[in-house]
């Protein structure tokens, strides 16, 4: 990586009547801006179908959004909140949503000072019996703390905090969490719960398009990447390759990844997390290649992406991986990523991208940049000047990645 990316460069103005409170009654009735060399049309999401090529296949990203807020109070009653970021013992998300007693999470504390020592609790019911929680104060890390829960209730942690957690909207909607957010900030197909942000590119799906899009002979598949609080940090540094990214655990199934080597050339991203996921992929496609084994323990890095050679073949990458995964007896893959897309990336698999309008300087606009270039103040501009709606519960965009923007194919 030897480049530098001025993020003034990516500022635009956002009024907040711009940014959407709240979800439309009907999720596919969003307006959708389509951009495809250079040309712009404006469509509604229900048109989705009609838009994509015969024989593409989508990619979603299946996390679910977990109740991570909780509001503990000190014995004296002192209010705080605890916003569970993620596992850390059992550390794996299946294990620790289905433990029962006791576990540890790293979480953010709002009201950090007040808490000098002693647990947090909650009393509660569950099922007619009085319960209670409680939350110890642990070790820190970064920003945020270990804590430490143990609870008396015949129940899960998943089920526990489906009990008394709130979900956590992003804190752009500058409003509390309502009845409405339980369902709406939840995509239809949402199975594998660890998300504290929902991959809100997929939001505007319902059962109904999703079948229509079969109908039309357009695939779909899914991914899972559990989306962290630092999707919303803006970044600060003037150098934007001095910012450090957040690390985010996904999971990629075999079948999928079959998917993907027949697709080539046909690949539509459901959202930046999809995105991010399905091209790191192809980094530990390269590490198979180099090393004979993906090393998924290791983390994904943040420039690693960019160090496949340009002349490296992307079907080469998804087969390594493959025939990996086949002589491992692996039916799916577990890893965790920290890439950052930048204007300066080409894509290796991804072909085109479906993704809601996004926060001035972040780094998600910086990844769509890689796609669309200089263009994204034109697309950006266009949006604000016709009514588009921004944010999680905003409007969508169709972004199909330029031939001289791709490498491998």
């Amino acid at each position: 990586m030897n480049f530098t990316i001025n993020i003034e460069e990516y500022n635009y103005p956002l009024p907040d009547e711009r940014i959407a409170k709240f979800p439309l009654p009907e999720r596919d009735h969003s307006k959708q801006l389509i951009w495809q060399e250079g040309a712009l049309c404006e469509r509604h999401f229900y048109d989705l179908p009609e838009a994509l090529p015969e024989g593409a296949l989508l990619i979603f990203n299946n996390t679910k959004v977990f109740r991570a807020r909780l509001i503990m109070h000190k014995p004296s009653g002192a209010r705080l909140e605890v916003f569970c970021l993620e596992p850390h013992s059992p550390a794996d998300y299946e294990n620790a949503f289905s433990v029962k007693g006791e576990c540890s999470w790293r979480c953010l504390v709002g009201g950090l000072k007040k808490w000098k020592e002693g647990p947090l609790e909650i009393e509660f019911e569950m099922n007619g019996t009085p319960c209670r929680l409680e939350a110890y104060r642990g070790e820190q890390v970064d920003k945020s703390h270990v804590i430490t829960f143990r609870w008396d209730a015949d129940a899960t942690f998943g089920e526990l905090i489906e009990h008394l957690g709130r979900i956590p909207i992003p804190p752009y909607l500058n409003r509390e969490s309502q009845e409405i957010d339980n369902t709406r900030y939840q995509t239809v197909y949402s199975r594998i719960e660890g998300s504290v942000a929902a991959p809100t590119a997929g939001l505007h799906f319902t059962p109904r398009l999703i079948e229509e899009l079969h109908t039309k002979g357009i695939t779909t598949d899914e991914v899972t990447l559990h989306v962290g609080a630092g999707t919303f940090l803006p970044v600060k540094e003037e150098d934007a390759t001095r910012h450090t990214m957040h690390t985010e655990h996904f999971v990629v199934r075999l079948s999928t990844l079959r998917n993907l080597i027949g697709s080539v050339g046909r690949i539509v991203s459901v959202g930046t997390t999809s995105t991010r996921t399905i091209e790191s992929i192809a980094a530990l496609g390269y590490r198979t290649l180099q090393r004979g084994t993906p090393e998924a323990e290791r983390v994904v890095g943040q420039w690693e992406i960019y160090d496949i050679p340009e002349e490296q073949s992307t079907i080469e990458l998804l087969k390594a991986l493959e025939d990996w995964m086949v002589s491992e007896g692996v039916e799916q893959l577990s890893a965790s990523t920290q890439i950052m897309i930048t204007p300066h990336y080409r894509f290796r698999i991804v072909d085109a991208l479906v993704t809601n309008f996004h926060q001035p300087k972040s780094t998600l606009l910086l990844l769509i940049s890689a796609i669309v270039g200089e263009g994204w103040h034109e697309i950006y501009d266009y949006a604000l000047q016709h009514n588009f709606r921004f944010l999680s519960y905003g409007d969508s965009s169709l972004l199909f990645v330029p031939a001289d923007r791709k490498r491998g194919r």
